[in-house]
Formats: C-alpha cells, sequence, structure tokens
C-alpha cells in the first residue's frame, strides 16, 4: 500500500520511496526542483550517462549517482535485458502468453525501453543522435568509396534532381475561368435582388419555395465551385527515382510499403476477383523484399482461406512470368481477355509458348476457385472442416478467435525460378458477442496493427478486393512523392484516381465519376491534397497514427479578445511571453496524448514530462509494447528487440476483440469510426492536423475496379455514401465546427470538407423544385412575374455565366461534354431519391437509434453484355424520382389541354411553364430508361406506386388549392350561392 503523501516517480509509476539514510524523509533525485524519481529509475538514468535532472538540468544527488557508478561496473545494462527476456521466456515456455505475465513486467516493457529509458525520451534521443550519425556515416562512406566512383556519382545528374513537379494550368485557360466565376457570382446577387424584391401575389406560396430552393442551391453552388480555384496537374520522374535509391549492383533503398486488400463475403465478393487483386499486387514492379500484402477477411471464411492457398500456389508461376516479360496489366483475368495484339514489342521467342501455358494454368485456377465456391454454396451443419480434421476455427463469423497465417515471403514458399516472393499473409480478426467491430474501419485499424508487428513498412497502400493494380509502377509512382525529401515532409497520403472496367459506353449513370475525378480532386489538389476516397491510396504510416507533420502551420498569437482589450476583460492572465503563448496555443493537441518527433523539441523539458505524465502510450495505442515501440520506428522495420518467435503470437494479442478498448484507435488515430464513409472521415482528421495530399494521375491508371451499372445497385451505393455524409454532419466532427482551434485547415480545403457533408440535403429543396413545374402546370401558376427588360437581362446573364463556367470548365480538365452532362443528369437522380432517404435514415438512426436497411430484390438476370444494366431490382428509392416524372408528364398534357382550350393569349406562358417542365424530365431520362429496361417494360409495382401517389396528390390539390387567391375564392364562392 502507497504512503500518504510519497509522489509517484514520473518514470515507472511506482512510489519515490522514502531515503535511505533516516527512513523518514521522502526520496529526492534533484534538490532543485524536486523532479519525482525513484532511486532505481535514477540508477538507470546514471548508468546511461545522463547525470543531470530531466526538468530543471540541474546535476542529481551526488551520493546517489557516485553509488550507481560503482554498482555499473558490477552490473552490466544487458543483466536488465537478459532478466526481462528470461521472464517472458520462462512464462512461454509454461504455456502462457506474453500479454499475460505480471503487471510489473508489462509496465517495464511498455513504459520503459530496454535500458530503463521513458520511450518518449529514447525518441528525442534517437533522433536527436541520428542527425549525427547520418553526418558521421556519410563522411564514412564517402571515405570508403573510391575517387572515381565518387566522380561517376557526382557526374549523374538524375540523382539530385527533383522526383516529380507541378505543372500549373495554362494562364490562358485558367484567368478566363476565374473572371467568369466572378462574374457568375455578380449575376446571383443582382439575380437574386431581382427575385426577393419581385414577389408573385397570386402564387406566393410558389414564389417563396422557388427562391428558398434557389438561395440553396447558390450556396452549394459555392462550396463546390471556389474549392476549384486553383487546379494543378503533376508529372513524376520514375527513372529519378530508379537513379537516386537503386544503384546498379547495390541494395535497393526504396522503402518498403505494406498492401491492404480487405473482404467480407466471398459470395458477394467472389474470391475469384479477390484473388485477382492479390495477384497483381504480388507482381507490381518492385523490390520483392520490400512488398508485403495483407488481406482481411471479415467474415472469417474458410473458402477465402482455401482460395488464397490456391493463389499463393499460382503466383509461384504467375509472379515471375509478368516481370520476364513486363506485361501490364498484371491480373490474369483481364489480361487474358483484353482483345489486343499481345505480340506487340515482344521479341523473346519463348513468349507465346510460354503464354499459352501460363493460360492454361490460369483455367485450371480458375476451375479449382469455382469449385471451392460451388462447394461453399451449401454449409454442413456440423461445420467446415479443414484438412487436419479440425473444426475450421470461423465457422460462426460473429464468434471465433483471430486467425494469421502467412504465405510465401523470405521463410516461405518461392517461384518456380528459385525467387523470393512478396509476403502474403491472411488476417480474420477475432470476433466475440457484445463487442462494437467497426466494420471496414476497424478491420484496417486490425490490419494497421498486425502489419507494424510483422513487417512495419513505412508507408500503406490499400485497396478494395475489386480494385487490382493495372499499373505495375503505381508504387513507383507513389514513391516520387513519399521519398522526395522537398515533398514529403508533409505529405499524408497519396490519392490516384479511380477507374473503372465493365462499364456500359455510354456510362448511362454516371459510374465513372469523371468529373469529380478529374475536376474537382485537381482543384483540391492546388489547396491541401485530395480528400480519400477509400482505396487506391498510399499512406504515410506515421500520419495514421495521429503524429502530425514536421513543419506546422503557424499558430495564431493572439485570441479574439486581444483585439477588443479596451471592450473587455480577460478571466485569465495574459501570457508573459512568446513562449507562453505558443504553448498555451497548442494546449489542445497536448490532450490528444499524440506527439510529432520533429515538433517536441519546441517543448521545454518541463512540458515533455507533463506530456507523458498526463496520458502514456497504452492509452493511446494498446496495450502492446511491440507495436508501441514500431510506432516509434519513423522509418519502419520491425524493432530489434521483437523476438521473431513471438511476434505472430503479439500479432495475434493486437488482433483480438479488446485490445481497442480504452484506447485512441478510431477516434484519434487509425481509420476514424463514426460514419460508414469512414474514409472522408480520416482524410478530414489528417488534414486538420496540417499534413496535406497529393494527387497522382499517371498516364495509365494506376488501379482498376468495378462498379454497380444496374440502376438500383447504383442508387443504394449511392445512398451508402449520403449517409455517411450525414453520420458526419451529426457528428463532433462535421467540418462546421471542428478543427479551428489549430489553424491547420485551409479555408477552402474546409469549404471542400463542408460540400461533402452537405451534399444529401440538397435533396429536399431539388425536389420541391422539381415539383413546381407540375404543380405550374396544373394550377396555371408560376413562379416569375412578368418580365421587364431588366430582369431578361438577369436571367439571360445567369444562364450565359452558367454554360461558360461548364465550357471553361471542361476545357482545362479534358472532360467531355457527354461524361459532364451524365453528371448533371445523376446529381438529380440521385438527388431526388438515395439523398433524400440518406437524410431520414440518418436522422433516424442518429437521433433515434433506429438503423433501417433498403433491401435490394433481384427480379431479373441477363447473360448479354453489360446485361445488368437491363436488370431490375425493386427498391422504395424508386419511388420518389418515379412519382415526380408521372406528375410532370401528367403537368405537361395538361399545361397543353388548358392551351387549346383558352386560345392563342395562353400559348405565351405555357412555354416556361413548359421548358421547366421539360428540364426536369431530360434530367431523368436516364432513370427513365432503367426503369422500361431492355424490354420498355415496367414492372407493376412501380406504375402502381407512381400513379397512386400522382393521382392523391393531384386530387388533394384540387381540394386545397393553397396558392388560389382571396378574391378568387369569395368570387367562386358567391358565383355557386347565385346559382349562375
Amino acid at each position: 500500500m502507497m504512503e500518504s503523501g510519497v509522489p509517484l516517480c514520473s518514470t515507472c509509476g511506482e512510489p519515490v520511496g522514502l531515503s535511505s539514510a533516516d527512513k523518514e524523509e521522502v526520496f529526492v533525485a534533484c534538490q532543485g526542483c524536486n523532479y519525482p524519481l525513484c532511486s532505481a529509475c535514477l540508477e538507470d538514468e546514471v548508468r546511461e550517462g545522463r547525470e543531470s535532472c530531466l526538468r530543471c538540468g540541474e546535476p542529481y544527488v551526488r551520493n546517489v549517482t557516485e553509488k550507481a557508478t560503482e554498482e555499473s561496473s558490477n552490473h552490466e545494462a544487458s543483466g536488465v535485458r537478459l532478466r526481462t527476456a528470461g521472464h517472458v521466456h520462462d512464462h512461454q515456455e509454461n504455456g502462457g502468453h506474453v500479454r499475460n505475465s505480471s503487471s510489473l513486467s508489462m509496465v517495464e516493457s511498455e513504459v520503459n525501453g530496454e535500458s530503463g529509458n521513458p520511450l518518449w525520451k529514447n525518441r528525442v534521443d534517437s533522433w536527436m543522435e541520428k542527425k549525427s550519425k547520418k553526418k558521421t556515416s556519410k563522411k564514412a562512406e564517402k571515405a570508403q568509396i573510391p575517387v572515381e566512383q565518387q566522380m561517376e556519382d557526382q557526374e549523374s545528374p538524375e540523382a539530385g534532381q527533383p522526383l516529380s513537379r507541378i505543372i500549373p494550368l495554362s494562364p490562358n485557360k485558367l484567368t478566363p475561368y476565374r473572371a467568369v466565376i466572378i462574374m457568375r457570382l455578380i449575376v446571383l446577387g443582382l439575380f437574386f435582388n431581382y427575385r426577393v424584391t419581385n414577389p408573385v401575389d397570386s402564387a406566393y406560396g410558389l414564389w417563396l419555395t422557388s427562391v428558398i430552393c434557389e438561395i440553396w442551391f447558390a450556396v452549394s453552388w459555392v462550396l463546390d465551385q471556389f474549392p476549384k480555384w486553383s487546379p494543378i496537374n503533376r508529372q513524376t520522374y520514375i527513372d529519378r527515382l530508379s537513379a537516386r535509391y537503386e544503384k546498379e549492383g547495390e541494395e535497393s533503398h526504396l522503402a518498403p510499403v505494406d498492401f491492404f486488400v480487405s473482404t467480407v463475403d466471398p459470395l458477394k465478393e467472389p474470391p475469384l476477383i479477390t484473388g485477382n487483386t492479390v495477384l497483381s499486387i504480388l507482381s507490381v514492379d518492385y523490390p520483392v523484399e520490400k512488398v508485403s500484402c495483407y488481406v482481411s477477411d471479415d467474415g472469417s471464411s474458410m473458402l477465402t482461406f482455401e482460395s488464397l492457398v490456391e493463389t499463393a500456389e499460382f503466383a509461384r508461376k504467375w509472379v515471375p512470368f509478368c516481370k520476364k516479360y513486363s506485361i501490364e496489366p498484371r491480373t490474369p483475368e483481364f489480361y487474358f481477355s483484353q482483345k489486343i495484339d499481345y505480340l506487340k514489342d515482344k521479341i523473346q521467342p519463348s513468349f507465346v509458348k510460354e503464354r499459352r501455358a501460363m493460360k492454361r494454368d490460369y483455367e485450371e485456377y480458375k476451375v479449382r476457385i469455382n469449385a471451392l465456391v460451388a462447394k461453399a454454396q451449401k454449409t454442413p451443419e456440423e461445420g467446415w472442416i479443414m484438412q487436419d480434421g479440425t473444426p475450421w476455427p470461423g465457422n460462426n463469423p460473429r464468434d471465433h478467435p483471430g486467425m494469421i497465417q502467412v504465405f510465401l515471403g523470405h521463410s516461405g514458399a518461392h517461384d518456380i525460378e528459385g525467387n523470393e516472393l512478396p509476403r502474403l499473409v491472411y488476417v480474420s480478426r477475432e470476433k466475440r458477442p457484445g463487442y462494437q467491430h467497426h466494420k471496414k474501419a476497424g478491420a484496417m485499424n486490425a490490419l494497421v496493427r498486425v502489419s507494424a508487428i510483422l513487417t512495419n513498412a513505412p508507408y500503406i497502400l490499400n485497396l478494395d478486393c475489386d480494385h487490382y493494380v493495372n499499373n505495375s509502377k503505381a508504387v513507383r509512382e507513389a514513391m516520387c512523392f513519399m521519398m522526395d525529401p522537398e515533398v514529403c515532409r508533409d505529405v499524408c497520403y497519396v490519392q490516384f484516381p479511380q477507374r473503372f472496367d465493365g462499364i456500359d459506353r455510354s456510362d448511362r449513370y454516371a459510374n465513372r465519376n469523371i468529373v469529380f475525378f478529374d475536376v474537382n480532386m485537381k482543384g483540391l489538389d492546388g489547396i491541401q491534397g485530395p480528400v480519400y476516397v477509400g482505396t487506391g491510396c498510399v499512406f504515410n504510416r506515421q500520419a495514421m497514427y495521429g503524429y502530425g507533420p514536421p513543419s506546422l502551420p503557424v499558430l495564431p498569437k493572439s485570441s479574439f479578445c486581444s483585439s477588443f482589450c479596451c471592450c473587455c476583460r480577460r478571466s485569465k492572465k495574459a501570457p508573459d511571453d512568446q513562449n507562453d503563448v505558443y504553448r498555451d496555443a497548442r494546449r489542445e493537441d497536448l490532450d490528444s496524448a499524440i506527439f510529432n518527433l520533429k515538433e517536441i523539441n519546441n517543448y521545454d523539458e518541463y512540458e515533455r514530462s507533463q506530456l507523458i505524465s498526463q496520458t502514456s502510450f497504452e492509452k493511446t495505442f494498446g496495450q502492446s509494447s511491440v507495436f508501441i515501440e514500431s510506432t516509434l520506428m519513423e522509418y519502419g522495420g520491425v524493432p530489434e528487440s521483437a523476438n521473431p518467435s513471438t511476434l505472430i503470437n503479439e500479432a495475434i494479442h493486437v488482433i483480438s476483440c479488446g485490445y481497442e478498448e480504452k484506447t485512441h484507435w478510431g477516434k484519434e488515430i487509425g481509420w476514424i469510426y463514426g460514419s460508414v464513409t469512414e474514409d472522408i472521415l480520416t482524410g478530414f482528421k489528417m488534414h486538420c492536423r496540417g499534413w496535406r495530399s497529393i494527387y497522382c494521375m499517371p498516364s495509365r491508371p494506376a488501379f482498376k475496379g468495378s462498379a454497380p451499372i444496374n440502376l438500383s445497385d447504383r442508387l443504394h451505393q449511392v445512398l451508402r455514401w449520403a449517409l455517411g455524409s450525414v453520420e458526419i454532419f451529426l457528428s463532433r466532427h462535421c467540418p462546421l465546427w471542428y478543427g479551428y482551434g489549430g489553424g491547420r485547415l485551409k479555408w477552402l480545403q474546409r469549404l471542400a470538407y463542408i460540400n461533402t457533408i452537405v451534399y444529401p440535403f440538397t435533396s429536399l429543396p431539388l425536389i420541391a423544385y422539381c415539383s413546381l413545374p407540375a404543380i405550374c402546370l396544373l394550377t396555371g401558376k408560376f413562379i416569375i412575374p412578368t418580365l421587364s427588360n431588366i430582369a431578361s437581362v438577369w436571367f439571360l446573364g445567369l444562364f450565359i455565366s452558367i454554360i461558360l463556367t461548364s465550357v471553361l470548365e471542361l476545357r482545362w480538365s479534358g472532360v467531355g461534354i457527354e461524361d459532364w452532362w451524365r453528371n448533371e443528369q445523376f446529381w438529380v437522380i440521385g438527388g431526388v431519391s438515395a439523398h433524400l432517404f440518406a437524410v431520414f435514415q440518418g436522422f433516424l438512426k442518429m437521433l433515434a437509434g433506429i438503423d433501417t436497411n433498403f433491401t435490394v430484390t433481384a427480379k431479373a438476370t441477363d447473360d448479354t453484355d453489360f446485361g445488368e444494366l437491363y436488370v431490375f431490382k425493386w427498391t422504395t428509392v424508386l419511388i420518389p424520382p418515379t412519382t415526380i416524372l408521372v406528375v410532370n408528364f401528367v403537368g405537361v398534357v395538361a399545361g397543353f389541354s388548358d392551351a387549346l382550350n383558352n386560345g392563342y393569349e395562353s400559348w405565351g406562358p405555357l412555354f416556361g411553364k413548359v421548358f421547366f417542365a421539360l428540364w426536369v424530365i431530360l434530367h431523368l431520362y436516364p432513370f427513365l430508361k432503367g426503369l422500361m429496361g431492355r424490354q420498355n417494360r415496367t414492372p407493376t409495382i412501380v406504375v402502381l406506386w407512381s400513379v397512386l401517389l400522382a393521382s392523391v396528390f393531384s386530387l388533394l390539390w384540387v381540394k386545397i388549392d393553397p396558392f388560389i387567391s382571396n378574391s378568387a375564392a369569395a368570387k367562386s364562392e358567391n358565383c355557386a350561392s347565385i346559382n349562375c
């Protein structure tokens, strides 16, 4: 039991104890500041040569230092390590795990380093020593290299040149574009001035509704347009990268990369597709010892595991074939299916023979995979049995232990030519009832920890299971930014655009997202970088751990009150000097328990000790000494203190279901929880810390994937994205109010993030606006009064500015007009369907705790080309746009009938209303084609629902007619009473 009034040691957390002289006074290591340090930790400090106080710099108590010096001759530092290692080893021999050892040994291993020093202090000291060692090593290496070779290295011009460059847009394209944006903003102001000051008294409700919708559309345009103010292009130089880090006859100095692939249900995500993705990763154009591929099976499926076994075996033939003949793409399914001349640029006479043999081997591989899939269609009652006769541990996907299996790699099977292959690791994290597993984000965080234990590459590249490596040099493209000292200092990730296979030629539902990836993302690259889109992204592992960039933006030196000091009084005393201001501005970051290696040197000794004493590494990263040590290794690599024989056991431990409890995982580090679109949230947190990202668009697409071309599947995909945005809007991470403290998120970047979370709410005014044409046609009213000459100028100017903005945007981005029009159409289709349901589902989920799922049921299939495009799947998301179409068709018919009955004078007002209705119908035309299908037949259920809703709406409108004037109502009542 701890004595009353005895402080705790700042290093080990134990009571400092009493003085050995009289056993009455508390032990004091430093007479200057009374820094709390026990005698054991003080002796360790002195043995390591640190004889001054950590806080004040004064020398420690003399008699203690002399005692420690005498004891150091009898006890070497290795004795501590041997004792700790022996304790763990003995415990393992008794059948226990390292984590089940005593709490004392756990504290020793996690709070202190091998030599007894605090981990944070080791980190600072090692960083300070690293610079001097680098200088010394460079001088020594230069002395050992012959003079002739030194001159050859100096004569290589490519080695010292930058690995990438920014290509700004031509002023001839950018200046007119910006001028039109400003002109459009001015015209919008004049337009709204006219609209607000000229109400329509005969249809005040319609007018007010239209003005509110138009104001919301204008705000949405501003949020979308201004982040595209400074678009840029980039160019990489892979040859310079090789010249700098891959010299002939020497070991490659390229940075290692860990690939992450996630999958859940092999029946929905075919193992053959996942296998092709893995094969494309294993055969990338990169040193094999630098590549590791981790596959997360979040469904604990034996089918996925056995498919990975077959994939690893086939990789022994496929990888050397790809590298021998430099084929592209390096995924067999798409390589053998492409309709090109595969003999082009292939001069080896053996290529044709080996290609035929490889294609035959791949067909056999497909037969084996398909046989496994067919076998897995029906699960045995007793569950799956492995080849050795033991039950498969993951028979219950919601209650199973963690599983890890390492294939290939340095100690695994080699290829058929005897060469080493990249490491392939199967991971299925532990799941137990009663734990929150956080879906994909939780699975990715588990991979972060497993990879840190086994390989700990400084960079992470994540891919969806249906996205394969289309460009074998994609990793080198990313390394041109990550390994360039002039660029990489504050880069958290490099994002590649998503490209897709198997989409219909017209891209009916804008599956390619060309406008977003080729326009919006280029604009963001000129500010603070593109948003993270969930796949095809190379991360800096240090950024995933929550560390800030080496060079942070300058923080504000004064508060709001400082500028109005004469009008208000401060409740706190003003800081006395510049250091206090600097310290107070960073107080919020200190509380996050995450600090930066380069930034920690700015703190004084007291702040450093306070930082560690307030919050420990365990509360941040979890209880794993091996993992914590790996987080401190800025350049990656497995810690030297790690025992290779226990790494797998430690990896199993870090994927246990309870590991993340009471830690910062998913809150401040790793993939962030709280939204189904964890990608947006994760990138937003990094940008708030001061990091920037880079958009890389190589001439050959880096990665390609598949996208749903069916209408219902596409709408449900958009529904999921919009739901994630609503969840972020209702969370504490909303960009409207999060991340202002440090001033590290640029304002245009914040506007872009605000746009990503508020766009689903545009569905409400959009549905109202799309319904206005039908209402106007049915009632004979209109939302615009009789136009004057000046009003015609404002309307004409607005339409011209909209057209010019789009044309100039297409000019600098290179996007085709068809892609732009498809994007505009699906903006309306998604807005009146999926986005509306996402808003209601998001509020039900976040506020009421009701999780509503919209299921999709297939009704037909088609085996022809793009047959999935014509498959109809019933879903409630289809009802609102179908109703809008029916109502507008009814309105057009009613408008023409009224014009025919009323004569020539009614044709003029009819033109504006019909144009308005046709605008809606043209935007919903792809949706109408999707309803009709290949046979131009719409399912009866859709017709019934739509006609029913349209009829009820029309009858209620005739009965209520809220837009009729009071005089007209009185006149109709008088007429009825007179019985005229």
